[in-house]
């Protein structure tokens, strides 16, 4: 009998991993379901995008392997980008790195610099990729609770000093998925400090700074003095551009860490597909365009969710960024029972906060994917879900 590895097992369950099946059966069954669940945003893709895709696709060049190298076009649209919006300068050579996705580039990260046995912090709740990158390397990852007495902030300060001394590698999300936590620049800067004394490598995941609201304005990593020693940061055209299903994002850092990740994708990829890369230097030339209406459109639909949810009962303030609402439970009121009851009972998909880790535990997460009107009508159900917690019909956590 073939044995499966002792770092499959350790993979914690995926959040999203049971309810495509749930909700094929209650669509099936006639239910009007509405899936808050999944970070995939309904808008269409831009229409430049589509249109460079097409002519990218007529060329059977695009169609080779792109390798690492990728296309010169998407490096240099990224460059531009990056100058343009935080006023840095990166080199599109030697210092950017097309991704399948950032995703793919924060999993595979930890293989470029941690050794079995070595530490990775990772926030918890938390998007999956970066512990199960950490665990599948064979690092052991320290699991740092993000809490709203800190506003959901990863305080390096709070990690114990052994854990920092064998740490190589620290996973830092903002705005955040999934508690939609921004981060002020003495939060980084204090970040930045400590990983240059610890020599320990920041992967800065910044894949909604183009989502911000009421004038907030989120920064890079790279604009705090001395991350260019310690940190790579992650861009995503997944969220700003409404491209999730295309696979395209960046890294950026400089030329040493680029190289260790470039090498590391050398022996598991051969770069995004050379068309899709075309198509994202498009958007990404025209980035300042095409996201304001979809950074408007998420706008009133925050609002709107806001409104109803509070109204149905719900306690929460509205995020500055992002996508998402990290809304609290009742006290003792388990979060996967309450998902679970809230679909079946309901048709509205949304994501338990233990499916982010049990540090998540006490809260759920909704995506802003459907539009106002849907929200609403999502809101006052999952109202109803919360009556029947306060009634005892749910178990109590634990």
């Amino acid at each position: 009998m073939i044995e499966l590895s002792q770092r499959l097992h350790a993979l914690p369950g995926y959040p999203l991993a049971e309810i495509p099946t749930l909700k094929r059966r209650l669509i099936e069954a006639g239910v009007d379901v509405i899936d808050l669940g999944a970070g995939d945003n309904d808008a269409p893709p831009p229409e430049i995008a589509v249109t460079a895709m097409g002519e990218a696709l007529g060329d059977p060049a695009y169609s080779k392997y792109g390798f690492q190298q990728g296309l010169p076009v998407f490096r240099q649209a990224a460059s531009n980008w990056l100058e343009r919006r935080f006023g840095l300068g990166f080199d599109p050579s030697t210092e950017t790195l097309p991704l399948i996705g950032s995703k793919e580039g924060l999993s595979h990260l930890p293989f470029a610099v941690v050794n079995p046995g070595d530490a990775t912090i990772v926030p918890e709740p938390g998007y999956q990729a970066y512990i199960g990158g950490s665990i599948l390397a064979g690092a052991e990852p320290y699991i740092a609770s993000l809490r709203p007495e800190h506003d959901f902030l990863l305080d390096l300060e709070r990690v114990p000093d052994a854990v920092l001394r064998r740490a190589k590698l620290v996973f830092v999300n903002y705005p955040n998925n999934p508690t939609a936590a921004v981060a002020t620049p003495e939060y980084l800067e204090r970040t930045v400090a400590l990983c240059r004394r610890h020599d320990i490598l920041l992967a800065y995941d910044n894949a909604y700074c183009d989502l911000t609201f009421d004038g907030y304005r989120a920064p890079s990593i790279f604009e705090i003095p001395g991350a260019r020693d310690v940190a790579l940061e992650f861009f995503s055209l997944s969220k700003s551009f409404s491209m999730t299903g295309w696979r395209l994002g960046f890294a950026v850092g400089r030329p040493e860490l680029i190289g260790a990740l470039t090498r590391v994708k050398s022996y598991v990829d051969t770069g995004p597909f050379l068309a899709v890369q075309k198509a994202g230097a498009a958007a990404l030339d025209q980035a300042e365009a095409l996201v304001v209406p979809i950074r408007e459109e998420l706008e009133r639909r925050r609002d709107a969710a806001v409104t109803a949810l509070r109204a149905a009962g719900f306690a929460l303030e509205p995020p500055k960024a992002a996508m998402y609402l990290w809304i609290a439970l009742p006290k003792g009121v388990p979060s996967a029972a309450f998902a679970r009851r809230a679909l079946e009972d309901t048709g509205v998909v949304v994501l338990p906060g233990s499916g982010f880790g049990p540090a998540g535990e006490g809260f759920f997460r909704i995506a802003l994917t459907v539009g106002a009107e849907r929200l609403r009508l999502a809101a006052a159900r999952l109202g109803q879900t919360l009556g029947a917690t306060r009634r005892g019909e749910l178990a109590p956590a634990g």
